[in-house]
């Protein structure tokens, strides 16, 4: 049993692929995010761009419309722009450690499979399933065996890291794990040995010599294979060659007739201390396999190679190869084993004796970089640094043998701080586009174009922009002759001369990089604090008070260091309240005055004009329109709207928003823009005289759907001149029971049903859907309503996947489903339709649509897959049918385009936004925590593209959805970017700001020193970066640092903020006061390993002062009034006892100490702990106390005041590596929760009985 969730799904991008999954021709992108699969489709959209070309000043998170444009566009105007677009995402039982691609003989879709693999060597192989619209498994491979293990002391398998390599032409897969094992997985391919002997004809270019032969035996071995897979294997790296005995990394390598890879390795383990004696060991070997004998040959090796590479990246044509990668320089080895290198720092040529180029005024540091070619054909590569610095690597290629190899820098004018942190993985999407995920910053989507040299191309710059707005399917096909290095169609080679990086002018034959589309990262979460929501406003009272608590995390590393804000709710921005007795419904009205609906002023007329509400007094039931006007609102006079007619259900507009339609209980009015009465249809049957009532209506132009309380429909539609005509309904139709519908205009023929071909109508794409009283789906295409075009029974039963020939079983429970909408759910750049449907207990339940191959032909047939909702309702209120006064509860209403969202609003107690953006599925988000009764969008010169609701009787509220948040994780987040790595976080509620430990990258020299004057000596301009730690405060309203502080620190000491807590302490031991105060850890390191690291407890008050001009938020700042210096590192901190005494854990002690009235803290009792400790907590108003440390596990310990001592209860009976724990008593009982490393949880209870 599962008692816990995830507070978010996960956000950082661990692997990325792109391959065509969905189908041969689908451009998808795969993306692991630890142990959560999503798979995209690419969007190309014009897009404005700005000019701006500095990530820090222009804001990366805007609101709905995606981020903004880092680096600068020529004509920063709307440009060609890729956005990702979810199909479906998946929860994985274990963590992605590789993705890679595999080209199989048949799939179901068509496309290629995806091979993951997982944590503990594992290996899954997975296809698109287009007949369920889901990812499929074919295979799962386990290699974790105890006949795998080697010598005892050799690390188990799960203490490795695994990683997985495919050759290019899928005929194998390679799973590195354990300390030196290979599972081989080989694949059936209709060009390999396993199944032509050994013919390829991409190599050989010729016919096999016996065709009929070789055609019977590929026929054979077809038959006879079941699986797209062989036997695999299970080889150690010494078996392929005695001298991998270390191996580092490997990989497939590109254009080998065999599955072949290079390995990088060593014979004897590499060690910094050892240098001396270790200092060129590794040894990169290209090996070939051979697949049947199990077999192996070394075709080249390339020893003496510098110790600190870390990384083997194969290259396709026309470059070739491999590219090596380390700490302080790049190696290319072609085929032949011929090499060539560059140092991109001055340890580069200092730690090696390998022969490089001198490039180390460039001064990169290469650890956790990321390469990536800029296109299949380009023969220059991507550098992305672990800084997010972008930099280019060029080859000089004489024929097909590079002579050399060049970098330089992108220019922070172009674009090459893009990046804000280090990438984890990249993937090329297209042409000029490239996938870059992380996990220290946010994942974008990164594109470049060319600014040519004119003796070079003779192109302009508007067919540049031109080749730009290709689709994203086409942009693979289109290549540039002039791109090409080397074409196998000439007889002579070509010689492309590199010119030096400091000789390259700036803006001149140099690539241009801008973001055009970003997935949130909210990790790494240091630190967590809970505080109360700040009002957008405290001098406006007419602003809605934000409720509930807020989550603030830290998040993001280096220059995307900042901080993340969770919301339960939604709390709007509001603009406007208005004061209207006993109003309970509303609706907004945009008409246009225009006999043809386009308006001479296209803004204006997309503006509101009316709001029509519904008030209800002493049983008495109104309706009012009201006049918009810039600064209120007006009653409408002398008109021919009729207040006295009764409560309005529903109000649209019709015929191009020429004509008001308002829908009463027991008729229709419809007026025209001035509200002159146009026509009254009533509901009066003539056949039989009943007057039957209207529940709800459904309006999409020209028709109007009609639920009514005999369970009938009717369906109107307008003319030209805009009266309603009753459409001819089927015999099917008038037999009733329709519990439920809605119309939706497919514009985009997404559930393409045909419909009858005797009828043509100028109408549009209109389909009706209506819920059965047996709970079943019946869909028209209107204006025919002599038979459905689609049905299928049991949709109550709220199947996975609904089909036509779903079956029914009298067994199953039926759900009680009282409403359906058919909507679209989107933002601005993506829109696909959603069913939703709605129970009588305010579940909500959404399926989307999708096309199902019918066997083996082209036709399609239409499905619909439920959704997953993890958000129950928080409302069980039944619906009423038989309240004279309000037949039901107020409906579901969708809204289209606020902020740009296309959205689906319930009301009731509690309030629920559905919110969909391109790159998450749908997410139900509650809208504050009062009920609101009635909502409707409202645009207007003041509330632009906002909303009107009713949150109480009386009282109308024009407000609109904070433009800064996000809503994608089900939560409302708000992501502030600071610049700097933030390790911990408190709130601190009497001055309503949270406390902020900050660390900043600064260079370390060695200090002038007496007795080391070989530190003197020091003449590198290289410098290493340590962290230096600072403490600020932060206003909650404006989310600005109003005070910083700067602990006085000499050159050689470094100083980190390791923890900061928030405690109600003793200030005075005479009077026994307490006060809120913030307590900081720190750790201070001289600068080396060999010397002890000490801390310092200091302790701030957070006091009133007189604010700067022109900021009000300053009139807060930091007293230190307290500190101590310990031994050891203050690592965590915590409230303990009933004294206000604090618990500090420091070095290898845990000490209970005393605030004293002249700044220094009294320590009173101790415990030792033996090893690192992470955290420590005191349980609120007793004595007992956990700590938890990085080897053992847990402590539980009490505190005594009388005498002064701590006293160890128990131990956790194994070890644990504890990041995270705390007490979780209840009643009685009391029990002990510790997270792990692993991600596993524990629960330890004491009972001492």
């Amino acid at each position: 049993m599962q008692s816990f969730t995830e507070l978010t799904p996960p956000t950082t991008v661990t692997h990325s692929l792109s391959l065509p999954f969905l189908s041969a021709s689908a451009n998808n992108l795969v993306i692991a995010k630890t142990s959560l699969l999503q798979i995209f489709s690419l969007k190309s959209v014009l897009h404005e761009t700005t000019n701006t070309s500095d990530p820090l000043v222009q804001p990366r998170r805007a609101s709905f419309h995606g981020p903004s444009a880092t680096g600068t566009h020529r004509h920063g105007d709307r440009a060609p722009t890729t956005k990702l677009v979810l199909i479906a995402q998946y929860e994985l039982s274990g963590v992605v450690t590789s993705l890679a691609r595999i080209k199989l003989q048949e799939s179901r879709s068509g496309g290629e499979a995806l091979l993951v693999s997982l944590r503990n060597a594992k290996l899954s192989l997975v296809e698109w399933d287009p007949e369920r619209y889901s990812i499929s498994t074919i295979s799962i491979h386990l290699y974790e065996r105890e006949d795998t293990q080697g010598s005892p002391w050799e690390p188990d398998a799960e203490d490795n890291v695994s990683y997985l390599s495919v050759d290019p032409r899928s005929r194998c897969a390679a799973l590195k794990f354990g300390e030196r094992h290979l599972a081989i997985l080989p694949f059936h391919q209709s060009g390999d040995d396993l199944v032509m002997d050994d013919y390829d004809s991409d190599v050989d270019n010729e016919e096999p010599k016996d065709s009929k032969s070789t055609e019977k035996k590929e026929e054979e071995v077809k038959q006879a294979t079941t699986t797209p897979y062989g036997a695999s294997f299970v080889l150690s790296t010494l078996a392929l060659d005695p001298s991998l005995l270390h191996p580092v990394h490997l990989a497939f390598l590109y254009e080998y007739r065999d599955p072949t890879f290079g390995v990088l390795s060593s014979q004897v383990a590499s060690s910094i201390s050892l240098l001396h004696e270790r200092r060129d060991i590794l040894s990169y070997t290209v090996i070939t396999l051979d697949m049947e004998q199990r077999a192996s040959t070394a075709l080249l090796s390339v020893t003496n190679l510098p110790y600190d590479l870390f990384a083997v990246v194969p290259l396709r044509l026309p470059i070739g190869g491999s590219l090596l990668i380390g700490g302080n320089e790049i190696i290319h080895v072609d085929q032949a084993g011929k090499t060539n290198g560059a140092a991109v720092n001055e340890f580069g040529r200092k730690s090696t004796s390998f022969p490089l180029a001198d490039q180390s005024d460039l001064e990169f540091r290469l650890e956790g970089c990321v390469i990536e070619q800029l296109g299949h054909d380009s023969s220059e590569l991507l550098l992305m640094m672990n800084n997010g610095e972008l930099a280019i690597v060029g080859f000089k290629i004489d024929g097909r043998s590079v002579s050399g190899l060049s970098i330089r820098r992108v220019p922070e004018s172009n674009g090459g701080f893009a990046l804000l942190a280090g990438p984890s993985c990249a993937s090329l999407i297209g042409r000029g586009r490239m996938f870059v995920g992380s996990e220290d910053a946010d994942s974008v989507v990164l594109g470049w174009s060319r600014k040519l040299d004119k003796l070079k191309r003779q192109r302009s710059i508007a067919e540049l922009d031109a080749d730009e707005e290709l689709e994203i399917t086409d942009m693979e096909d289109d290549i540039d002759d002039d791109d090409d290095l080397y074409s196998g169609a000439k007889a002579e080679a070509k010689a492309v001369e590199l010119v030096p990086s400091s000789e390259i002018p700036d803006q001149v034959d140099d690539y241009r990089f801008r973001v055009h589309d970003c997935l949130d990262n909210f990790g790494p979460m240091r630190s967590i604090a809970l505080g109360k929501p700040s009002p957008r406003s405290s001098t406006d009272s007419r602003h809605k008070k934000a409720t509930g608590l807020e989550l603030l995390v830290t998040s993001g590393r280096s220059r995307a260091g900042g901080l993340t804000t969770f919301r339960r709710q939604i709390n709007p921005r509001v603009l406007e309240q208005h004061l209207v007795p006993n109003v309970s419904r509303l609706w907004s009205v945009a008409v246009s005055k225009s006999s043809d609906g386009q308006a001479n002023d296209r803004q204006s007329e997309e503006l509101d004009n009316y709001i029509i509400t519904s008030t209800h007094s002493d049983g008495e039931q109104r309706s009012t329109a009201y006049t918009l006007t810039s600064k209120d609102i007006k009653e409408v006079q002398d008109t021919e709207f009729d207040p006295e007619a009764g409560a309005t259900i529903d109000v649209e507009t019709l015929s191009n928003g020429t004509r008001i339609v308002q829908v009463l209980a027991s008729e229709l009015r419809t007026f025209d823009p001035d509200f002159s009465l146009a026509q009254i249809f009533p509901m009066t049957d003539e056949a039989t005289g009943d007057e039957p009532r209207i529940l709800s209506a459904s309006f999409s132009d020209p028709f109007v759907l009609l639920i009514r309380d005999d369970e009938s429909i009717m369906v109107l539609r307008a003319d030209e001149s805009g009266d309603l005509d009753e459409v001819e309904q089927g015999d099917s139709l008038k037999l009733k029971g329709f519990r439920a519908g809605s119309l939706y205009e497919d514009a985009n023929d997404v559930f393409r049903l045909e419909a009858d071909a005797e009828i043509e109508d100028d109408a549009g794409n209109v389909l009706m859907f209506l819920l059965t009283g047996t709970g079943g789906l019946q869909i028209y295409r209107l204006p025919s309503l002599e038979q459905a075009v689609y049905q299928a029974d049991g949709l109550a039963l709220l199947p996975p996947f609904l089909t036509p020939d779903f079956t029914v079983r009298r067994t199953q429970a039926k759900e009680d489903l009282t409403e359906l909408l058919v909507t679209d759910l989107g933002d601005a750049f993506h829109k696909a339709p959603y069913l939703i449907l709605r129970s009588a207990t305010n579940d909500v339940i959404i399926y989307q649509p999708f096309q199902a191959p019918i066997g083996d032909t082209r036709d399609t047939i239409l499905h619909f897959l439920k959704m997953p909702n993890p958000s129950a309702s928080k409302t069980h209120r039944p619906m009423s049918y038989e309240d004279d006064e309000d037949p039901r509860q107020e409906p579901m209403r969708a809204i289209h385009d606020l902020n740009g969202y296309n959205t689906i609003f319930l009301p009731g107690d509690a309030p629920t936004f559905i919110i969909k953006s391109a790159s998450s599925p749908p997410q139900l988000i509650s809208f504050g925590e009062d009920s609101v009764q009635s909502l409707s969008r409202l645009n207007t010169s003041v509330c632009d593209r906002g909303f009107a609701y009713i949150d109480q009787p009386g009282k109308i509220i024009f407000a609109k959805l904070p433009a800064d948040c996000h809503y994608h994780t089900g939560w409302v987040t708000r992501k502030t970017t600071l610049g700097e790595d933030v390790h911990a976080i408190d709130y601190h509620e009497p001055s309503r700001s949270y406390v902020l430990g900050i660390s900043q990258k600064v260079d370390f020299k060695l200090p002038e020193d007496e007795t080391h004057p070989e530190w003197n000596a020091e003449s590198t301009s290289f410098l290493p970066q340590v962290e230096q730690g600072t403490v600020e405060l932060l206003d909650q309203q404006t989310w600005s640092i109003i005070d910083e502080q700067v602990q006085p620190f000499f050159s050689f000491k470094i100083k980190v903020v390791m923890c900061i807590n928030t405690l109600s302490l003793e200030i005075s031991e005479h009077t026994h006061t307490r006060q809120t105060l913030a307590t900081i850890g720190t750790a201070i390191t001289r600068g080396g390993e060999d010397l002890p690291v000490t801390g310092r407890i200091l302790v701030f008050n957070v006091i009133d002062v007189v604010p700067e001009p022109d900021r009000p938020e300053t009139g807060h700042k930091l007293k230190l009034i307290a500190q101590a210096e310990v031994k050891g590192a203050v690592t965590a901190l915590s409230e303990i006892g009933t004294q206000g005494f604090l618990l500090a854990a420091q070095g290898q002690k845990c000490m209970v100490r005393g605030l004293k009235e002249d700044g220094s803290l009294l320590p009173v009792a101790f415990m030792d702990m033996q090893c690192y400790t992470t955290v420590a907590k005191g349980l609120k108003g007793t004595g007992m106390c956990l700590m938890g440390d990085a080897v053992k596990g847990i402590w539980f310990a009490g505190y005594y005041e009388d005498p002064y001592q701590l006293r160890l209860f128990g131990k956790s009976t194994s070890h644990i590596e504890v990041l995270a724990a705390d007490f979780l008593p209840d009643g009685k009982n009391l029990y002990l929760v510790a997270a792990d490393a692993d991600s596993n949880i524990h629960v330890l209870q004491f009972d001492p009985e």
